[in-house]
């Protein structure tokens, strides 16, 4: 994630097409998690052609989990995790994610 190197943040970068959380860690990191839970599915063209409905799942973490353990595709990113809290690191709009990582590494 360029903004956290070029804020000299120490941070590991998990390949979740690759490494998919198992469903305790994606729980884990969704009881970290400050951002809404539904911020952790993408609404994509994937999501659309699935037809998928933001509506099911909203503020239910168990809903959550089950999308994204069918469709590990719609997993957000990048998600920063840290010992005690988890963000959503999207949008990257420059300056707020710079605020919101600075936030979260003090």
């Amino acid at each position: 994630m360029a903004v956290a190197t070029e804020m000299g943040v120490d941070f590991e970068e998990i390949r979740y097409m690759a490494d998919f959380p198992d469903e305790p860690a994606l729980r884990a990191i969704i009881k970290k998690l400050e951002d809404p839970v539904e911020a952790l599915v993408r609404k994509d063209s994937q999501f659309k052609k699935l037809e998928l409905s933001e509506d099911d799942y909203v503020g239910d973490p168990d809903a959550v989990v089950e999308v994204l353990m069918k469709y590990h595709r719609l997993f957000q990113r990048p998600v920063i995790v840290g010992s005690k809290k988890a963000i959503v690191g999207r949008p990257l709009d420059g300056v707020k994610a710079k605020e919101r990582l600075a936030e979260f590494f003090a």
